[in-house]
């Protein structure tokens, strides 16, 4: 649905044509390796849980003019950092507004780079996203591949007792009674994402 709503607000613009859209982010380095592709929107999670983070760093490496624009309704805290780390030139979540993309990609074709300050405010038990630390979520990240403390704190490179003060200080902010619990909330409401192989 986002997909056709942008379809249908390129169209209707008389600074842009739509050259092509794909499902799948994997497919776009090839769609502008055989065309002239000036801006691409793209979404982070894509079918077959193709990155478009992953696709935009390829792109951005094998055609630095090419403008990107993120497009995504997920919160994820690591996203906004790591679209700027690979050079996307903007990023945009979601809000259905028409004119509010298509000035997000006047501004982008103009050299601006546009960025949110933060990600958006979710609620999450007695919290929100934004009063976790970053190291706070990076735990709950790890959280949601089930994997044991002991794992998550060889992979984090911190002692057990700091996974477990992590894991402590969420629980106390949130007021669940169960990680699992947690970790089902925080995924579900999108503030992390991580593959198990990721």
């Amino acid at each position: 649905m986002p997909r056709e709503l942008f379809e249908i607000y390129i169209r209707s613009s008389e600074n842009f044509r739509h050259l092509l859209s794909v499902s799948n982010a994997s497919a776009a380095p090839a769609v502008c390796q055989k065309n002239r592709v000036d801006l691409v929107l793209m979404d982070v999670m894509t079918e077959l849980g193709a990155s478009g983070l992953e696709a935009a760093e390829q792109i951005k490496r094998e055609f630095p003019a090419t403008k990107i624009i993120i497009v995504t309704s997920m919160p994820e805290y690591s996203w906004l950092a790591r679209a700027r780390r690979i050079g996307v030139d903007s990023f945009w979540y979601k809000d259905g507004q028409k004119n509010s993309i298509l000035e997000v990609m006047e501004r982008t074709m103009a050299g601006e780079h546009i960025y949110p300050d933060e990600t958006p405010l979710v609620h999450i038990g007695n919290a929100t996203n934004h009063e976790f630390t970053e190291r706070e979520l990076d735990i709950l990240k790890e959280l949601t591949t089930g994997d044991t403390n002991a794992v998550i704190a060889e992979r984090q490179h911190v002692s057990l007792a700091t996974v477990k003060s992590h894991i402590q200080h969420l629980m106390e902010k949130t007021g669940f009674k169960t990680r699992t619990e947690l970790v089902s909330e925080a995924r579900s409401r999108g503030i992390v994402i991580k593959k198990r192989d990721s």
